[in-house]
């Protein structure tokens, strides 16, 4: 944990010292080498305690960890093209937005108090809307900021408000305590509980709170939209499971309508994506639709439920930020993202199409993809707690299905369009990005106990 931290420290000073041509370089090359000691960590299977009085770790925040790490290097290397023309301040900002953002994460996952995860989870905020509105591609981007941060902000208020109090009836905040018995009014342990998860409901987020989240990624660059389908949204789930394991039983007085909701989220989000023209826009209401079983996994309030939930945050965080990496991609040379008129990719790349292909068929959770592991112990979970479910379950899955499909048979299918006859070749750094992507993902398939 020590070479964690001082990798950390020194990326951040490399990066304000030195000259423009060495920026995206040390930002590179620094992150890459976090890397080492948190794939070390992971590689050691087992639980993790104390690292210090104010942090401490187990296997699923460490998980998410590693997650965040690794997804840093190829923040840079997909915004490599996109940050060329910048000058150097503005390149300093935006990789010290990255990094800074990353460093919050790793904070908010290795917490050993309320207080400081709610600290790192609010400091998450200012970073990203810089990315969102400053890099983003349209003028929209400021209304995508704004929707971003009154959510955000609204939701948290009662998280705030309730560890006041609870810091006040218990006299502690530590994660490892518990709180069953500590209300004796039903009505006021289900305001009290609602008030707690509320933030992370609107961070995931869970279906009727999630207005913010496919406009921010429409208009964030591609490093907000990586981000954001690959860590922030797992920061919801991550604090659930925290605040579910400390009320136990308790918690599950109130989250019938939280369990409903996720389940009709499912159904509905698989129905909107069948409907989208945009590569990005579809994408993030995908997102919508997995993590609205992790919400579904989380409140069953069992093990299965639990463990189900984990693996699919970190099977989506690699899933849903190769395929944004894919689409800007595309982007970065055609303008646009519209399907209809990305037709006959596989002619004109075929290889970075193989990329595509399996990416779809690990977003629709096709065998043996971990998605499909995580989805199915999700499924248990609800099913155990509710037979009816399985009506639901089952024809978001059929959707889910369709819109893969769908998404991957509109852009790399039919006539390409004769103005995009003269696109410049794919780059070894595209080859690299979409590469780390697909090894750890494929890695995870075989070594799937790690994840339980």
């Amino acid at each position: 944990m020590n070479h964690l931290v001082l990798g950390y420290v020194g990326l951040v000073i490399g990066v304000i010292v030195t000259k423009k041509s060495m920026v995206w370089r040390v930002g590179q090359v620094g992150s890459v080498l976090l890397m080492l000691p948190a794939t070390v960590l992971v590689n050691m299977n087992m639980t993790i305690s104390n690292v210090s009085y104010m942090m401490t770790s187990d296997f699923v925040s460490l998980g998410l960890t590693v997650l965040s790490i690794w997804l840093l290097p190829l923040m840079l290397l997909a915004s490599q093209q996109h940050m060329v023309s910048e000058s150097l301040i503005y390149q300093r900002v935006f990789v010290g937005c990255q990094v800074f953002l990353t460093g919050a994460l790793v904070l908010a996952f290795m917490a050993s108090d309320l207080l400081l995860f709610y600290i790192a989870f609010e400091s998450t905020l200012l970073p990203t809307l810089m990315l969102i509105t400053r890099w983003g591609a349209q003028k929209e981007r400021y209304q995508a900021g704004t929707y971003f941060m009154f959510f955000t902000l609204v939701g948290s208020l009662p998280l705030l408000i309730c560890l006041i109090g609870q810091y006040q009836m218990v006299g502690s905040l530590a994660l490892d305590l518990s709180y069953e018995g500590v209300f004796q009014l039903s009505y006021l342990v289900n305001f009290w509980w609602v008030g707690c998860i509320l933030a992370f409901l609107v961070k995931l987020p869970l279906y009727g709170v999630h207005l913010w989240l496919p406009k921010a990624h429409v208009e964030a660059p591609i490093a907000g939209s990586m981000v954001l389908a690959g860590v922030l949204l797992k920061l919801g789930g991550y604090g659930m499971m925290r605040v579910s394991l400390m009320w136990g039983a308790t918690a599950m007085l109130s989250s019938e309508v939280f369990l409903a909701l996720a389940l009709w989220g499912i159904v509905v989000m698989g129905g909107i994506c069948l409907r989208q023209t945009d590569l990005k826009s579809l994408i993030a209401y995908s997102s919508v639709g997995h993590m609205a079983l992790v919400v579904g996994g989380v409140l069953t309030g069992v093990a299965w439920g639990y463990n189900g939930a984990m693996v699919l945050m970190i099977a989506h965080g690699l899933v849903s930020s190769c395929l944004f990496c894919l689409a800007n991609l595309w982007y970065e040379r055609s303008s646009t993202r519209n399907l209809s008129g990305s037709r006959g990719l596989i002619m004109i790349f075929p290889l970075i199409s193989l990329g595509w292909f399996l990416m779809s068929l690990m977003n629709m959770a096709l065998p043996p993809a971990i998605n499909l592991f995580g989805e199915l112990v999700a499924m248990v979970a609800l099913y155990n707690w509710s037979p009816y479910s399985i009506v639901y379950m089952s024809l978001g899955a059929v959707l889910t299905a369709a819109y893969s499909l769908y998404l991957f048979g509109m852009s790399q299918w039919g006539n390409t369009m004769k103005n995009y006859k003269n696109l410049y070749t794919i780059t070894s750094r595209e080859y690299l990005l979409t590469t780390l992507h697909l090894v750890p993902a494929i890695y995870l398939i075989f070594y799937l106990g790690l994840m339980f």
